[in-house]
């Protein structure tokens, strides 16, 4: 009767509550001075996008042809565009605009190439081969213009340049799961989950998928970068957001427009800006890499 009931206490003594998991985390990430940085240039970057209509100082879309071309002064503090739009406003809310193009583009790629690579590893065989075989072909063209293929086809657009961001990082991710997945497919809660009874959707959706998200989660992190750059670089070249939008890339294109004239502000701080974000997630996944993969501890 005393083991009985003693076990679970023990059973629960295995898994820390909430809190002290917490504090835990809350320790580990203290430790890592990279992610605290990337950290706090992330969370500024959300809040800055969150509460752009109150801290911009401008309209960004009102022009005034007063002030066109302005350097930068007391009165508009990155200076003027072509059409006298306030850049340190446009950049402002840039950052809204360029954070939702990253996350939907990085939740869509996450979602498919995780239940690509989920069932390719699951299911094993030939179906593992072909689809494998498929992701290398995607991977082996160049990214950028795989990237200005897709986007010359469906044409400019928001969600043109989500889709073909994703579709750049669908591979990265079908192949980071397959890695994961092969290895807990063979795990003993597998056999557990498959000798109950459990079918293959249930183990595979319910007990596998769940326990390989945590490098998914991290390379997400690193992968929002990469989709604030190539769709800025969409945007540059004509095949992203249109050239009027406040999108950091449709800047750096418009101030291109104006280089020979010497207005060297309306393209310098929206580059700053991409140039502090993608800093800021490439520290942050760095960061979470350190603290959650042992092999790197």
């Amino acid at each position: 009767m005393s083991a009985t009931a003693a076990q679970p206490e023990a059973t629960y003594a295995l898994r820390p509550p909430f809190s002290e998991r917490w504090r835990q985390g809350m320790r580990a990430l203290r430790a890592n001075p990279t992610a605290v940085v990337g950290l706090v240039i992330v969370v500024a970057l959300v809040l800055i996008a969150i509460f752009a209509p109150v801290i911009a100082p401008y309209d960004p879309q009102k022009l005034d042809m007063e002030v066109v071309s302005q350097p930068p002064s007391s009165a508009h503090w990155f200076g003027t565009d072509q059409f006298g739009r306030d850049v340190l406003s446009l950049v402002i809310w840039g950052a809204r605009l360029d954070l939702f193009i990253a996350l939907s583009a990085v939740i869509l790629s996450m979602v498919v190439g995780t239940v690509i690579g989920a069932v390719s590893a699951y299911a094993g065989g030939m179906t593992d081969e072909i689809t494998m075989r498929t992701m290398d072909i995607l991977q082996a063209f160049p990214r950028f213009i795989f990237a200005m293929g897709i986007a010359f086809a469906i044409g400019p657009g928001i969600g043109t340049v989500v889709i073909a961001t994703s579709v750049l990082n669908i591979p990265g991710y079908a192949r980071l799961m397959r890695s994961v997945m092969l290895p807990a497919r063979k795990s003993q809660y597998a056999a557990a989950a498959t000798s109950v009874g459990g079918s293959h959707t249930n183990v595979l959706f319910r007990h596998l998928v769940p326990n390989c998200l945590v490098p998914i989660f991290v390379n997400s992190t690193l992968q929002f970068g990469w989709a604030i750059l190539e769709a800025a670089g969409l945007s540059f070249i004509g095949l992203g957001v249109e050239s009027s939008a406040a999108e950091w890339g449709a800047l750096i294109q418009l101030g291109f427009q104006d280089f020979n004239a010497g207005h060297w502000w309306i393209y310098t701080f929206p580059g700053l800006a991409i140039a502090v974000a993608v800093l800021g997630f490439n520290l942050l996944g760095d960061g979470l890499q350190d603290m959650l993969d042992p092999r790197r501890q």
